[in-house]
């Protein structure tokens, strides 16, 4: 049976409110260039990065504890206007994250 995958851990928040608008605008960013860009990307980069930055306010440091509470926090936004849905949105979080902290997320490669 192979080794389950260790967790990925962030370190400690310094300035949360710098984490929360580097994640807005970034995630804003990749919203417009996955697809379109529509109005409606700047009010799913807000909610999302509001809930990293509630998240983060309560000690949570799991990246993949971060992303659950993504995907079931956002499961509440209306993506009626939207081409995306709340894993997508997690899941570019989770790629974001890892690619600010110069993990590989690609293909399962560590």
């Amino acid at each position: 049976m192979p080794d389950p995958i260790a967790p990925i851990v962030l370190p400690p928040a310094q300035d949360v409110n710098q984490e929360k608008a580097w994640l807005e605008a970034a995630l804003h960013r990749w919203l417009d260039d996955e697809f379109i860009p529509e109005a409606i990307n700047a009010k799913i980069a807000e909610r999302a990065a509001q809930i990293y930055l509630r998240q983060r306010l309560e000690g949570e440091n799991d990246l993949g504890c971060l992303v659950i509470a993504i995907v079931t926090e956002m499961q509440s936004f209306d993506f009626t206007q939207s081409f995306f849905g709340e894993f997508a949105i997690a899941n570019a979080v989770s790629d974001l994250i890892l690619d600010s902290l110069g993990i590989d997320h690609c293909c399962g490669a560590g």
